[in-house]
């Protein structure tokens, strides 16, 4: 029996029989999701109705749609997207979350997202369920194949074996550890490819974090990528059901080893995340800052808030700098206000926001003209988070609490605090 990646055999299950990387199949998701934006999900909606003729599905225990996206003006505009999504899934008795957190982390919350399924989103952050070994694809032109067929058309990727070693530093985390693999593999370094990590010193890394690398995995050319089962997955998920594990002798594209100890604060330029804008912490260090931001559907969960907490602990925000926090979700929200999280933040002069997508893509307090930005949120491109003449720097929570303290990026490492 030939030996299979992870990745190979969750797509081989959803249609019962071995696949090979470079196989084209019809692909049957365990979960379709989307979440209520306009010019995306209605217009689906309306095709599915107008054009295919659908009036019922025939699972649509299948099908979830997130309201995470513009919640936070409180606008008639913004209650009218909500209730026609609403109206539709209604009509097709589609699941729907209104204003409960980011889906792409409820996807995980609550337990959608399982070891071994296969799930499809128009989102390519998606990825982010590899981290409890399930296979998050973003499938943005092809989800209404989908939604109205139940089946997708992928072909299956090669993918990328990445053994981890060893433990990261304090104050490092795993978007460090993302941005030095875009910077040593190349933006497109594993183009349409899968990462599959792995190796001892993945179990240094939490879900958290975890949900943090695989969510970001788009940047490195990915369609997606997954964690081999370990403790950390079966402690999380409290059972051990369902673990996909890679065949000894799987066939790789190429296998990269990392030493998680190597790896130091990194800072994305204004512009891209391509390898070529990222950078050691240290050669931006001093660059000024006026807007920080920790959040976003990857860097908003209680690892972030801890970190932040730790750093700013009896500190304050600098003065002309606002920094704003976003949690996930409503529930990890309540985990770090129970855990005193959200008291230090705010003591230390913290904004802490409602859960939504609104503040990393602009909708909510958008940056000004010549504003300058450090954020944990997942794109950098000009008018991402407002204005297209606004700067905006991307790192990890540790490097953005510090550098809202100091007034100018910086990362704990520099010490002096």
């Amino acid at each position: 029996m030939r030996a299979e990646t992870i990745t190979e055999k969750i797509l081989g299950g959803t249609i019962g029989h071995a696949v090979v990387a470079g196989e084209s199949i019809k692909a049957q998701p365990d979960f379709m999701i989307a979440y209520d934006f306009p010019g995306y999900t209605d217009k689906m909606f309306r095709q599915m109705h107008d054009d295919f003729g659908i009036t019922q599905l025939e699972n649509p225990e299948r099908y979830i749609v997130f309201m995470d996206h513009m919640l936070t003006q409180q606008s008639a505009k913004e209650r009218d997207i909500h209730q026609v999504t609403q109206e539709w899934c209604d009509f097709y008795g589609i699941r729907a979350y209104e204003a409960q957190g980011i889906g792409h982390q409820l996807t995980v919350e609550y337990g959608f997202a399982q070891p071994g399924r296969f799930l499809i989103h128009f989102d390519g952050h998606i990825s982010g369920v590899g981290a409890v070994n399930a296979l998050g694809w973003g499938v943005r032109r092809d989800l209404i194949e989908g939604w109205v067929s139940g089946a997708v058309t992928v072909t299956v990727p090669e993918t990328v074996r990445i053994n981890l070693y060893g433990d990261l530093q304090d104050h490092i985390d795993s978007r460090d550890l993302l941005h030095t693999i875009i910077r040593d593999q190349g933006a497109d370094g594993c183009a349409h490819k899968v990462i599959e990590f792995g190796g001892p010193g993945a179990a240094s890394l939490s879900i958290d974090q975890r949900q943090a690398l695989c969510g970001m995995a788009m940047f490195t050319g990915a369609v997606s990528a997954v964690f081999e089962p370990d403790l950390v997955i079966t402690d999380y998920l409290g059972h051990a059901e369902g673990l996909v594990y890679p065949d000894k002798g799987a066939s790789y594209a190429k296998v990269v080893e990392m030493d998680l100890g190597a790896v130091v604060p990194q800072v994305v330029l204004p512009g891209s995340a391509k390898a070529t804008n990222t950078l050691p912490e240290l050669e931006l260090r001093g660059t000024q800052i006026n807007r920080a931001f920790i959040g976003s559907c990857v860097s908003g969960r209680v690892d972030d808030f801890r970190i932040a907490a730790e750093l700013l602990r009896g500190r304050k925000v600098a003065e002309g700098v606002e920094l704003n926090v976003v949690p996930s979700s409503r529930t990890i929200y309540k985990q770090a206000e129970e855990l005193g999280y959200v008291a230090v933040l705010q003591e230390a002069g913290a904004q802490i926001a409602e859960s939504s997508c609104d503040f990393c893509f602009g909708y909510q307090k958008p940056l000004v003209k010549g504003e300058k930005s450090i954020s944990t949120g997942v794109l950098n491109i000009s008018g991402r988070m407002g204005d297209p003449e606004a700067e905006i720097y991307m790192g990890s929570a540790a490097t953005v609490a510090e550098s809202a303290v100091r007034g100018h990026i910086t990362s704990p490492l520099a010490g002096g605090h």
